[in-house]
């Protein structure tokens, strides 16, 4: 599969893009210190990754990243995003997370030229963290993430996109003997979303329907496997960090839509910031 020309983000290429640069996917914890109250910094990645879940044109983009962390007793920035915490305990945590998503031109996705264009959606909603287990003073855990997740679009008549729920395992290893300083992070879990969502993104109408396009309906349900490995370092000025996905979408209840090109994909990325400035306030923190 030859790269596709340039064309809009897709949300899953910019979200991955903004997990690099908070230094995701590696949420590795480590011993609670005292740091600055707000890191900022500024960075480039380069990720590869398909049009969308299902499409067999690639795109490569270099795009600078933000780095920013926020460690305040609420609202907080850090490897796992933007986020509000609810509640936290030492087995438990609620927090309010979203993500952003921008616009996609169909005219620059074969399968999908003469459709109309993927709006920019937004994405909100709660996420329950549950310790599974914890080694090493913290800097190993095993967490099952549980984010659920409303979408709507962005334009002048903003319209509900229907939800997704993504449940995964999240096994985080710091401090490991062959990578001192390296954090390591690994996930797997399956996706599931309602039959606006998927309808958005992999059904047809009959209005597009042609030969090769037939009028497709889509349903709710499952919406495949995801995997995941991640690597980061901070350095005392700046850090790096680098992901490797695996998406199968074998099982999923829109498998047989005419804009799924492909059940197997690999994605990809590397980033590096550098840390311009931070907060002379100083809080506890054990990220």
């Amino acid at each position: 599969m030859n790269p596709s020309p340039p064309h809009p983000l897709s949300g899953a290429t910019l979200a991955l893009a903004t997990a690099l640069a908070f230094g995701l996917p590696s949420l590795a914890a480590q011993a609670a210190e005292e740091k600055p109250l707000w890191e900022a910094g500024l960075g480039v990645a380069a990720v590869s990754f398909p049009a969308y879940r299902g499409s067999d044109q690639r795109s490569l983009f270099v795009l600078p990243t933000p780095y920013f962390v926020y460690r305040g007793e609420f609202l907080k920035a850090d490897r796992e995003g933007m986020r509000a915490e609810l509640f936290e305990s030492d087995l438990a945590e609620l927090t309010v997370s979203g993500a952003l998503s921008p616009p996609a031109s169909s005219d620059d996705i074969r399968v999908r030229l003469g459709m109309p264009d993927l709006d920019a959606n937004l994405e909100f909603g709660p996420q329950l963290n549950l310790k599974l287990w914890e080694a090493e003073h913290g800097s190993r855990q095993l967490k099952l993430l549980l984010p659920l997740r409303a979408a709507f679009t962005l334009n002048s008549q903003p319209k509900s996109i229907g939800w997704v729920f993504h449940p995964k395992l999240n096994l985080d290893m710091g401090s490991l003997p062959a990578l001192p300083g390296w954090n390591v992070g690994l996930q797997a879990g399956a996706l599931f979303g309602d039959r606006r969502q998927h309808q958005y993104f992999y059904g047809v109408d009959s209005a597009y329907a042609t030969n090769d396009r037939p009028a497709y309906e889509a349903r709710s349900g499952f919406a495949g496997m995801q995997y995941l490995v991640g690597v980061s370092k901070r350095f005392d000025s700046h850090w790096v960090g680098a992901f490797l996905r695996y998406d199968n979408l074998s099982g999923a209840t829109f498998a047989s839509s005419p804009l799924v090109r492909t059940k197997n994909y690999v994605a990809a990325g590397v980033a590096i910031s550098w840390v311009l400035g931070q907060s002379s306030t100083r809080v506890m923190a054990d990220e």
